[in-house]
């Protein structure tokens, strides 16, 4: 939507930054909820390895997130996640939020981890977290077509990160516009021939031509120079002019039969 002709663009800045920090909390206690489940699990579970697996999953991809929403490894989200790059919006952090929050809450529905095992205080957190984390998720997709502009090619992170001045900033020099213009011109050189010099012989047209006359050959009859002929003869050893009858010029199919 083309909020940035409107005094919306200003409060948008805010308005993002503060759902950024909700964010970090969400997260952080999805964190200590699942070491709250992981703890508390092990003495009840009978799976307990599996249980443990997704809680650390759980916990590492939450740890992920956040990374992600702090001003920091900025180039390496631009190369490797671009989803979560500045050139993108909420949706993929927000659809990641919401399937942890529905990791946490469903493990509510496990025996180990009812009430009076995690004990009240222990599955309040719990389900605090999954139902935070959740409602965030929506949140931060609604946002991410709420504070973009389409037609200008700036997402809800740009306003995050400029304010109202994200239409004015130099948008091809972030990291991931620079990566992707390096992928592409390294995909212009492979595709250049190598400009090294090549020790094999050539193949082409012309010089298949002159490695592979074509016979019979076609000669020119002899041009007579006398000249050459008087100087010749003045030497010590004189020679004879040959019989012009001999040249192959003179002969049928323009080569002496003889030969």
């Amino acid at each position: 939507m083309p909020f940035f002709k409107k005094p919306l663009a200003g409060p948008g800045y805010i308005i993002l930054n503060i759902i950024r920090v909700l964010n970090i909390i969400a997260l952080l206690s999805v964190i200590v909820a699942s070491w709250v489940m992981l703890v508390k699990t092990f003495r009840v579970s009978q799976f307990y390895f599996f249980d443990a697996v997704s809680h650390v999953t759980t916990f590492t991809i939450s740890l992920f997130l956040i990374i992600s929403e702090l001003p920091i490894c900025k180039d390496y989200f631009a190369r490797n996640w671009p989803l979560l790059s500045p050139q993108s919006g909420f949706v993929a952090l927000g659809v990641a939020m919401i399937t942890v929050g529905c990791s946490i809450l469903g493990n509510l529905n496990k025996e180990a981890t009812r009430p009076d095992k995690l004990g009240p205080p222990f599955w309040r957190i719990v389900i605090a977290a999954g139902i935070v984390v959740t409602v965030l998720g929506f949140v931060n997709i609604v946002a991410s077509y709420v504070f973009r502009d389409k037609d200008l090619g700036i997402t809800a992170r740009h306003v995050r990160q400029h304010g109202a001045t994200a239409p004015q900033k130099d948008l091809s020099s972030s990291p991931s516009t620079a990566s992707n213009r390096s992928r592409k011109s390294f995909r212009m050189m492979a595709g250049r021939s190598t400009p090294l010099p090549s020790y094999h012989p050539s193949t082409s047209r012309f010089s298949r031509a002159e490695r592979n006359p074509k016979l019979p050959l076609t000669i020119s009859r002899p041009m007579i120079n006398e000249e050459q002929f008087r100087k010749i003869t003045r030497s010590a050893t004189p020679i004879e002019r040959p019989d012009d009858a001999y040249h192959p010029g003179f002969q049928q199919d323009g080569y002496s039969n003889k030969v």
